[in-house]
């Protein structure tokens, strides 16, 4: 691994483009509800990046590890990421893409706080807490702005949507906090895509979704953008620069992501963006800065 907390060009560009395709991911998830089911969305984005992955990790051969430690915690992660992925699309069903990306990424925030309670050495620090304090303002701000709006349904699709972060934390601390963070990353990742794809679905079956009921072809695109690019293309590069390169100096470009989803949202989307969610945007990449530094 490279020690060095400057990172080269390449690698800047490479997490650069990571965050433009996360950004993106929201705006993708939008335009897929729009033509295929929210669980049933996200359970086909699963599987084919499942299948994906095991196939590369077939042809890189790359050894997963022994099973027998990871096992528990991989499948509880798998749920984890499902349940994360579950809230996040039939939130987008409600709210905005805009508003999703600002919201998925108070889980930086949820990770910290985690980490201080059950990864040993990970403690909050003054950076921690003024950063958790900028990203908790930011989140007061931006549901302040949705209050006053007459839509109690957007309401529940922003709930959603933090409860998508909450999850997303939760399975950083688990993977920090067991045998997960001895894996090969792709163990971890094959474990989430999997178990994840069993359980959107058996949810979606039980919710009764009709599945595809508008197979247009920008909605494929979409659902193709979302397994090629963001679940399997993008979640790999990102774990190749973080076998290389010190994980901190990746982690503080992660509040770019939500930037360029806000951005995203605005210019494909015409969605609206108001001065508080601008607030709010600032306020939480600020903590996310804070918090990386820390």
């Amino acid at each position: 691994m490279n020690d060095s907390r400057t990172l080269p060009p390449a690698a800047i560009a490479a997490q650069l483009l990571l965050c433009m395709i996360w950004g993106l991911g929201q705006v993708a998830t939008k335009v897929g509800n729009s033509g295929i089911s929210p669980i049933w969305q996200a359970a086909l984005r699963s599987i084919g990046a499942t299948l994906l992955l095991a196939a590369w990790i077939a042809w890189r051969r790359i050894p997963l590890g022994e099973r027998s430690d990871t096992l528990v915690p991989g499948v509880i992660a798998g749920l984890l990421f499902g349940l994360e992925f579950v809230f996040l699309f039939v939130g987008l069903v409600y709210t905005t893409a805009v508003r999703a990306v600002l919201l998925l990424y108070a889980a930086p925030f949820v990770v910290a706080l985690g980490a201080h309670f059950f990864v040993p050495g990970d403690r909050i620090t003054r950076n921690k807490l003024l950063g958790l304090s900028a990203a908790f303002a930011g989140l007061v701000l931006a549901f302040g702005d949705r209050l006053t709006l007459p839509d109690a349904n957007a309401l529940v699709g922003d709930l959603l949507c933090l409860g998508a972060a909450f999850m997303w934390g939760a399975t950083t601390v688990l993977i920090k906090a067991s045998a997960l963070r001895r894996a090969p990353p792709e163990t971890t990742l094959l474990y989430q895509l999997a178990i994840s794809a069993v359980l959107m679905v058996a949810l979606s079956y039980a919710f009764g979704e009709p599945g595809v009921f508008a197979p247009t072809p920008i909605v494929w695109a979409a659902l193709a953008f979302q397994t090629v690019v963001v679940a399997w293309a993008s979640y790999t590069v990102w774990f190749w620069l973080v076998s290389r390169y010190r994980a901190t100096t990746l982690h503080a470009f992660t509040f770019l992501t939500p930037l360029f989803g806000v951005l995203a949202g605005a210019l494909l989307l015409g969605e609206p963006v108001s001065a508080s969610l601008l607030g709010a945007l600032a306020l939480i990449a600020a903590g996310i800065v804070l918090v990386n530094r820390a």
